[in-house]
């Protein structure tokens, strides 16, 4: 009986870890959607690699700020121990809203709004979407009790 449990338990444990990856993977793909959009609408052609560079940080922490409310450098500052960045830990819940604010942070690009603007929009849908997913996961784990 032990042993059966033990079996399910990594076999649960497996499942998961291939969801995480798959919502990573995913993430990662949308955000070439993502950086497509700022290197269309907001990277001038007659500016340096180095200054694209920073100007591409600086969409990608208004995508950190308003789903982990915090930059790449202040998690970096926060987790020196860590390897990877903060996308690296986050939740499988986080994944998914990252995957869907990076194709709306395209279009909201796109759309001209101001980045302060798409920070307000995107922290928004951030919080209706975690609500919504942790809500979702905690009924499930109260029907599996």
């Amino acid at each position: 009986m032990i042993k059966e449990f033990q079996r399910l338990k990594e076999d649960e444990n497996n499942r998961l870890k291939l969801e995480w990856n798959f919502q990573r993977t995913l993430a990662k793909v949308n955000y070439h959607i993502h950086t497509d959009a700022i290197k269309e609408n907001l990277i001038p052609s007659a500016i340096s690699k180095t200054q694209a560079a920073i100007i591409y940080a600086n969409e990608a922490d208004v995508l950190n700020m308003a789903l982990f409310g915090k930059t790449a450098k202040q998690w970096r500052d926060q987790n020196p121990e860590k390897s990877g960045n903060v996308r690296d830990y986050a939740t499988l819940e986080q994944l998914v809203v990252l995957s869907n604010m990076e194709s709306t942070y395209a279009l909201l690009i796109h759309q001209g709004l101001s980045q302060p603007n798409r920070l307000i929009h995107l922290n928004q849908l951030a919080i209706t979407q975690m609500t919504s997913l942790v809500r979702r996961r905690n009924n499930l784990t109260e029907l599996r009790s």
